[in-house]
């Protein structure tokens, strides 16, 4: 059966040999005094603690980045309330694993009244119809249903299974969890290094520890690795930059974190934080993200949130997606981190930005409004005869190149107003400018 393992037969069969299994299974935590980081969930009174030290479970979805203990919460939620443990990945198994997994939680529960906590790994990869699949049998309590989600479940998962289960979100360990963690591996002599007397100096720890990047998993990994080329005694700090030195930022391409990012980035430059922009700019750099992406988006940032304040930026933007789709990485990569540090810096407005949405808007509301006559080409005899371009005034040869008291908009429209520049940067001069020539526009109306 794809992805399902019965934890009876395992028990059954002879241990294997703990020194054979990864570090990071062996150390996984075993009740909550072990347990590192979430505290925020996990706390004095906090309900999913109350669930794991009652055994009273409800069907739940734990959803955080990898190596925050989404399986580690599972098996003590099981733990905690006698019940047997069942696992499937959302990667192998299908809709027949699905109900074979329920037809055995529902033979235990015949046969010696425990229920089955039921954990579906990287739950969002299950198609609507195998999420559909669990709902009846969450309902009538055959199962506990328990998923674990690195993306955000409100895209991912169906409102119905959601509205059956609590959401739960796990927090990225920080660096100072992640060195206790390593200093329990280092000395736990049952399940760890304890037995090794590896010295690790508390500076080389904290590096290993940001290397990790919140994750407990990876973290145990590569103090595993550090120690496998370690006999015994101090760990050399070549070593242990040289292993960390491999660690990548957590960047998921086209996930959460690559939203939440570009989003970062984006409201940075909004926001004139060039220190900002220019940090969420390198984290996605170094998590592997297209560097031509990021030169996209921030062409839209600067006729977004710039626009006519400084003009200048758009060209910059666009200098910089040339640069870097001529030179690539790493040459035009500082071309990008110079158009987002000079946009950061720059007066902004998101008047176009407001007007363009405002036009549209009216466009698709107002129907398919006439162009007034004198507005209308005329390139036939039959069109002249018809009026088109009748009394059109030739803006040049009006005084000041500015025909005063004409008008633009369909006669329905007449009066509205969708550019509004604001009072920062080169808008200020066009503001002045549109309000002189308004100006002129109510007194020609006078005089006519």
């Amino acid at each position: 059966m794809g992805g399902m393992a019965d934890p009876d037969l395992f028990n059954a069969m002879p241990v294997q040999d703990p020194a054979a299994q990864p570090l990071a299974d062996r150390m996984r935590p075993r009740e909550l005094s072990e347990y590192v980081g979430q505290h925020h969930m996990l706390g004095e009174g906090k309900p999913l603690r109350i669930a794991i030290e009652s055994g009273r479970l409800h069907s739940m979805i734990f959803w955080g980045p990898p190596g925050t203990g989404k399986t580690t919460l599972a098996r003590m939620l099981a733990r905690s309330a006698e019940h047997h443990f069942e696992t499937l990945s959302a990667v192998l198994a299908g809709v027949k694993d699905i109900r074979a997994a329920v037809e055995l939680a529902r033979q235990r529960r015949a046969q010696d009244g425990r229920g089955t906590v039921l954990f579906i790994d990287e739950v969002h990869r299950f198609n609507k119809s195998q999420q559909d699949a669990f709902l009846p049998h969450v309902e009538d309590g055959t199962l506990v249903f328990v998923g674990a989600t690195t993306e955000n479940p409100s895209f991912e998962l169906n409102n119905a299974l959601l509205s059956r289960a609590r959401v739960y979100v796990l927090k990225s360990l920080t660096p100072d969890d992640l060195g206790r963690l390593l200093d329990r591996a280092l000395d736990d002599t049952s399940r760890g290094l304890g037995g090794r007397d590896l010295v690790l100096d508390p500076d080389d720890r904290m590096l290993i520890a940001r290397a990790a990047d919140g994750d407990a998993r990876r973290a145990l990994n590569l103090l595993e690795i550090i120690a496998d080329l370690t006999d015994s005694g101090p760990i050399d700090h070549q070593v242990v930059a040289e292993v960390a030195s491999g660690s990548v930022r957590r960047f998921d391409k086209g996930g959460e974190a690559f939203y939440d990012q570009i989003s970062a980035l984006h409201k940075s430059v909004r926001g004139s934080s060039p220190d900002g922009a220019l940090y969420w700019l390198c984290r996605m750099i170094d998590g592997g993200c297209d560097p031509l992406y990021i030169a996209r988006r921030v062409v839209r940032m600067a006729s977004e949130d710039i626009g006519n304040a400084d003009p200048r930026a758009l060209q910059l933007a666009l200098n910089a997606w040339d640069v870097q789709d001529r030179l690539g990485s790493p040459e035009g990569e500082l071309a990008i981190a110079q158009a987002v540090v000079y946009m950061a810096c720059a007066a902004k407005s998101n008047a176009v930005y407001t007007a363009y949405k405002s036009a549209m808007q009216a466009a698709k509301q107002s129907g398919s409004l006439e162009v007034p006559i004198h507005l209308r080409n005329a390139p036939t005899k039959l069109m002249k005869e018809l009026g088109y371009g009748k009394a059109y005034r030739y803006a040049h040869d009006e005084p000041g190149a500015y025909a005063a008291g004409e008008t633009y908009l369909p006669d329905e429209l007449f009066g509205q107003t969708f550019y509004q520049p604001v009072d920062r940067g080169l808008e200020i001069r066009i503001r002045e400018k549109l309000a002189q020539l308004r100006a002129r526009d109510r007194t020609a109306a006078t005089d006519d």
